[in-house]
């Protein structure tokens, strides 16, 4: 038996590094598929729901993918709004920006000692070092890698809202052998990532408003947009909401000339942060999952490191998923209860 024990934990240390290997290959299929799996677990209420009201199969589909569309159709007018926003502004802006950014270079060169030919301007010098070529091969690659990441996203979730794809039925198969526990585990998983959603996308609106309303307070341009922007990368859990602090902070140096104002405005966003993301947010995801920081941080750098920014905004959701399945096994309790601290 002790051999047996032996050569499983071996066999355990060696397919793990493969299976990890196989995430970070695989990963535009397995990012879509994360993703709608996520989406479909939102939606699932709504099917059951349908399905009581008795109508047929192929309507509930339509239904619940014009849903989908309408979301994406609501975000797209907020972003339009802040796009027009930007477009709007005056001139005076980027010409304070322009300003601003010369004594900015000048200081850099300055600092270190870096020497440009006399006579040639700060933007043309600066700009010929750019490979624009490359910049825009960059950006269209990401664009179509992006188009297609959404068409598999919304191709999963509706197999999956389906049932072509039963997820009931794959977990069954590879993980839970007894059909009641499975179904058991399925409605946990959906009653706590809807949980996550909620409190995340509640916490996250908030974060925007506070974010849109000391930029209008202080008179720093493009509000909208940077509410936008708060509210978008708090989904990246805990980096998220100090890349938008720096960023706005960044953007306020060329608004904002008194040292004082621009020292009060960064302390206003930084505590809506700290109250919102570093107070409110633990103790509502606390009493939700009962998972500790330390695990939120180990798994966000290591899916990060897999997947990337999705690879971070999945990371919490992924890890509930697991918690749940570690319960539900006696001999992987212990895994749970370390994620849990308890």
């Amino acid at each position: 038996m002790d051999k047996l024990r032996t050569t499983n934990i071996l066999l355990l240390i060696i397919a793990l590094p493969i299976l990890f290997f196989v995430l970070k290959l695989l990963s535009f299929i397995f990012i879509p598929l994360a993703f709608s799996l996520f989406i479909a677990i939102l939606l699932w209420p709504i099917i059951r729901w349908l399905q009581k009201k008795k109508i047929p199969k192929v309507l509930n589909i339509f239904i619940i993918i014009l849903i989908m569309f309408l979301f994406i159709g609501l975000f797209s007018v907020v972003v339009s709004l802040s796009s027009k926003e930007i477009l709007a502004s005056n001139t005076d802006f980027f010409e304070k920006a322009d300003a601003k950014i010369y004594h900015l270079v000048l200081s850099i060169e300055d600092y270190f000692h870096i020497e440009r030919p006399k006579g040639v301007s700060v933007s043309k010098y600066y700009l010929e070092q750019i490979n624009f070529n490359q910049f825009l091969k960059t950006g269209v690659n990401a664009a179509k890698n992006s188009v297609s990441m959404f068409l598999m996203t919304l191709f999963f979730a509706v197999l999956l809202l389906s049932e072509s794809l039963n997820l009931h039925d794959i977990l069954q198969r590879i993980l839970i052998k007894k059909r009641y526990t499975s179904t058991k585990v399925i409605y946990k998983v959906e009653k706590d990532i809807i949980t996550f959603i909620k409190v995340k996308f509640i916490l996250s609106f908030f974060t925007g408003l506070g974010f849109t309303i000391a930029c209008m307070v202080f008179d720093v341009s493009f509000p909208i947009f940077w509410g936008l922007v708060a509210f978008s990368l708090n989904f990246v859990q805990m980096i998220g909401s100090v890349v938008a602090v720096i960023l706005l902070a960044a953007f306020a140096l060329i608004e904002i000339n008194a040292p004082g104002t621009l020292l009060f405005f960064i302390l206003t966003i930084t505590l809506v942060e700290v109250v919102i993301g570093g107070m409110l947010e633990p103790i509502f995801m606390g009493k939700s999952f009962s998972i500790n920081v330390i695990t939120i941080l180990v798994m966000l750098m290591f899916w990060g490191f897999l997947w990337g920014i999705p690879g971070m905004i999945l990371s919490i959701p992924i890890t509930v998923f697991l918690k749940i399945i570690f319960d539900q096994f006696p001999k992987t309790k212990l895994l749970s209860s370390l994620m849990s601290g308890k």
